[in-house]
């Protein structure tokens, strides 16, 4: 794919996995400081699987084509919610395969989904680009979380962490072509952020950014550069608006127009500035997903994983 790809930022179609177990994932929470130990685990499975509907419901009703695959009964896979992990989808047909880093989240990956987004709904997928191998050498790049994709001008924004490796990021840009932006961030305890999208979002006009996560000034200098250079306005998140996954909001095209998908904690969090900020770039679309992101240490923009590929002719 060249840098004069006519890919655009935003999807209307996105891929959800209604999960068939949830809960708290003990070999994940050692990364992930979202994630809450004191949160109620009684009926987690069931209230998750009603957080699901919601969302996926308010994004059907602003026009959102959504894509919902049943999880894996057979299978206790407490994080298959969050399918943007594993696998992201490209205009020209690409479908990227991920190394994740918790062993028990590798059986996520289904096949047999890539294979019904081209049978049953239409889609052309031409390349999988499988970067699992990494796995062996401990190292890992979890799809949309750890990457914050610039569509149009070929950019990875990445913050580095136990889940966001060098060699991995290298041959993903590589293989599809883009220039990475590589960071570091943390949180106001001093440690490192697990993914890149609890920090930044990227839309087709807005960047949402907690920029003071970026201790190191001029990796804060270079990030910023490079949003603004790509004409976007920085909305600049309080680290209680981050703690609140706002930064973990996701730019979709409804029915009406630009839609912005986020959790009513996100929402609920957001200043009066920053929610006007947002507004004026899409429609606010909201659920509340509480227990998805108390036990699951993840929000919105982790529950959707964007389908932009081409259609069959």
């Amino acid at each position: 794919m060249s840098a004069t790809s006519p890919e655009t930022q935003t999807a209307g179609a996105v891929l959800m996995i209604r999960p068939a177990h949830f809960g708290s994932n003990d070999e994940t929470a050692g990364s992930n400081f979202f994630q809450r130990a004191d949160a109620d685990l009684r009926d987690a499975a069931l209230r998750a699987r009603r957080e699901f509907d919601a969302l996926a419901l308010a994004l059907g009703a602003a026009g959102v084509l959504v894509h919902q695959f049943a999880g894996q009964r057979g299978s206790a896979l407490p994080d298959e919610v969050f399918p943007n992990n594993w696998v992201s989808f490209h205009a020209d047909g690409t479908a990227v395969l991920y190394p994740l880093l918790a062993v028990s989240r590798r059986r996520e990956r289904r096949p047999d989904i890539l294979a019904a987004l081209a049978d049953s709904c239409g889609y052309r997928i031409e390349r999988i680009v499988d970067l699992t191998s990494h796995e062996a050498r401990r190292q890992y790049l979890e799809g949309t979380g750890s990457l914050v994709l610039d569509r149009v001008h070929h950019l990875a924004y990445a913050c580095r962490s136990p889940r966001t490796h060098d060699e991995a990021l290298r041959e993903f840009a590589r293989a599809l072509r883009y220039e990475v932006v590589a960071f570091a961030a943390v949180d106001t305890a001093g440690r490192a952020i697990y993914h890149t999208n609890v920090l930044l979002s990227l839309g087709t006009s807005f960047a949402a950014l907690c920029t003071s996560a970026i201790a190191d000034r001029a990796q804060r200098r270079t990030v910023l550069g490079r949003l603004e250079g790509a004409g976007r306005e920085v909305i600049d998140l309080r680290v209680e608006e981050l703690a609140s996954f706002a930064g973990n909001v996701l730019e979709l095209r409804g029915a009406r127009g630009p839609v912005i998908a986020l959790s009513a904690a996100a929402l609920s969090s957001l200043a009066p500035a920053t929610r006007r900020s947002l507004e004026r770039y899409g429609e606010l679309v909201t659920a509340d997903i509480a227990t998805i992101e108390r036990l699951g240490g993840g929000s919105v923009r982790c529950m959707l994983a964007e389908v932009p590929l081409p259609l069959r002719d």
